[in-house]
């Protein structure tokens, strides 16, 4: 499937999880190394944290071999991409920064959004494989667990 815009901002909204705390970033976390290390050979960091705090909820590596390096605004970094290249603006333009060589939008970075609750409480970030994977272990872990926990 290609990937656009508004098919990530779907994918987005499809995966609002009823609630959010540590117990639900555990159980999402495991689900996601558990896929990865299903259908990939590549080691994976995955990393799960409140949005608006530097709470750490969850971190795994999926295998040996892998450096954190991520950071997120608010969306998809998938969906920001996508978004970046249909405008053909640079990252320097969207957010005016001082040195766009230290920043690179990739997909691997989801937001976790909470049903009646506005706005961003997560994080989750999965980084290692190529960027559509990484976008794509995150979205298939949600709806696992969404799945599991109707």
């Amino acid at each position: 499937m290609s990937l656009t815009v508004e098919s990530v901002t779907t994918q987005e909204e499809a995966c609002r999880l009823r609630s959010f705390d540590s117990d639900v970033a555990w159980e999402i976390g495991h689900i996601i190394r558990a896929n990865v290390q299903k259908k990939f050979t590549r080691p994976v960091v995955i990393y799960i944290a409140h949005a608006n705090s530097s709470q750490l909820l969850f971190f795994a590596t999926s295998g040996p071999g892998t450096l954190p390096d991520n950071m997120h605004w608010g969306c998809s970094t998938m969906r920001m991409r996508l978004s970046l290249q249909t405008k053909t603006k640079t990252l320097q333009e969207v957010y005016e920064m001082s040195d766009p060589s230290i920043y690179a939008v990739h997909g691997g970075g989801f937001p976790v959004k909470v049903e009646g609750v506005e706005g961003v409480v997560g994080v989750i970030v999965v980084s290692g494989l190529a960027q559509e994977d990484d976008h794509s272990v995150i979205v298939d872990g949600i709806q696992e667990y969404l799945a599991k926990n109707l």
